[in-house]
């Protein structure tokens, strides 16, 4: 099968889904494609994907390529750094087997992956994540000493318009199943009107939903411009040695910010910050709390979510996979029981009231001189 389209190259896959189209071919450099990337690059309608680096290395098993090749993308695998250099945004290639051809000629090569090879590279990666669980837990270790003084001895928290003391609080990341479990908890939202906090990414996620972020949380690689500037109060995350990688972009769109230097995930922060301005509840949705949604992430441990869990875990409540848990869909009988409760009912009115009777007496007889019968 030859699948063509137009080129859109981007190393980074979360910029890159932004602009893909439904006639696009996408080039990525991404070791090891995560589940969140994969179903970004669904949405987008891409017909095929070309990825210079493994979409399975074999150290976890990540599910990315899977969900690609099950949503019927074309995967063509590891062809290499160059095709960086040899193709361009626009240019019309062509997926051909094993092989990406540009203007008739071949311009990389790599390894069509299909659900058998994805299966095999994914069990031989699960025999992996022993070595993973210990080099992942060797390195909290390492960070736990150093982080426990700003993460749980009273760290500074900046100052919130936004009235938090009291109230529930709902933390939306951009992680595992949280489409499902926002779209689970609307009725939650509405009624109950929490504190809404958007990590990065889950501000748009909020916006898509019908609701408007209250605070933005995070480096802001993955936030859209649209909800930097919907009102909501913004704090963007600044390394420890205090640069902040966002404060060009906010400044440039007049958005005010005072940055939060912590030695943590953006995630982290939210849940501080939340927990430090005394909320009642905090609801975590899309947040990362095992070993292989972690290493989707290219964390290498989890000291400070290790930390921060540790603290706030008295208030906080995780929303992860609640639309497996619960569903609120009537099963078809108890409908069927429904509307036939309807008509008896109806019919006994009918049965009861003389006007009504002769009504539908009236109602008969003209049918049955329309038909001539």
């Amino acid at each position: 099968m030859t699948i063509s389209g137009k080129a859109q190259l981007g190393k980074k896959t979360k910029f890159l889904v932004q602009t893909l189209t439904t006639s696009d071919i996408a080039i990525i450099d991404h070791v090891d494609i995560d589940r969140v990337s994969a179903e970004g690059l669904v949405r987008s309608g891409v017909k095929g994907v070309v990825n210079a680096a493994q979409s399975i290395s074999g150290r976890y098993p990540n599910v990315g390529p899977k969900i690609l090749v099950d949503a019927g993308i074309e995967l063509l695998d590891n062809v290499g750094p160059e095709v960086f250099e040899v193709v361009s945004d626009g240019d019309i290639v062509s997926i051909v087997d094993n092989e990406l051809v540009c203007n008739n000629l071949v311009i990389a090569s790599g390894t069509l992956l299909d659900r058998t090879q994805i299966e095999l590279r994914m069990q031989a990666a699960e025999r992996m994540l022993d070595q993973q669980m210990e080099k992942f837990v060797q390195n909290t270790i390492e960070y736990l000493e150093r982080e426990k003084v700003s993460l749980i001895y009273d760290p500074w928290v900046p100052p919130v318009r936004t009235p938090i003391r009291g109230r529930q609080v709902l933390v939306v990341v951009r992680g595992y199943e949280y489409l499902q479990d926002l779209r689970t908890l609307t009725p939650y939202i509405r009624e109950i009107k929490p504190v809404l906090i958007g990590v990065d990414g889950g501000a748009d996620a909020l916006l898509e939903a019908g609701f408007k972020p209250d605070i933005i949380i995070g480096d802001m690689d993955s936030v859209t411009d649209a909800a930097l500037k919907s009102g909501a109060e913004v704090i963007p995350h600044a390394y420890e040695d205090g640069t902040c990688p966002s404060q060009t972009r906010l400044e440039k769109l007049g958005v005010m910010a005072s940055p939060w230097r912590l030695a943590a995930t953006s995630e982290d922060l939210a849940l501080l910050l939340a927990w430090e301005k005394k909320a009642d509840l905090i609801v975590a949705l899309g947040t990362h709390s095992n070993l292989v949604e972690y290493l989707d992430k290219g964390r290498a441990g989890m000291a400070s979510s290790f930390l921060v869990r540790l603290k706030v875990g008295t208030k906080l409540v995780d929303a992860k996979g609640v639309s497996k848990l619960y569903r609120a869909s009537a099963p078809p009988r108890h409908i069927l029981l429904v509307v036939l409760a309807a008509f008896l009912v109806v019919v006994s009115v009918i049965a009861i009231s003389e006007p009504l009777r002769n009504i539908f007496t009236v109602m008969w007889l003209n049918i049955r001189t329309h038909l001539g019968l």
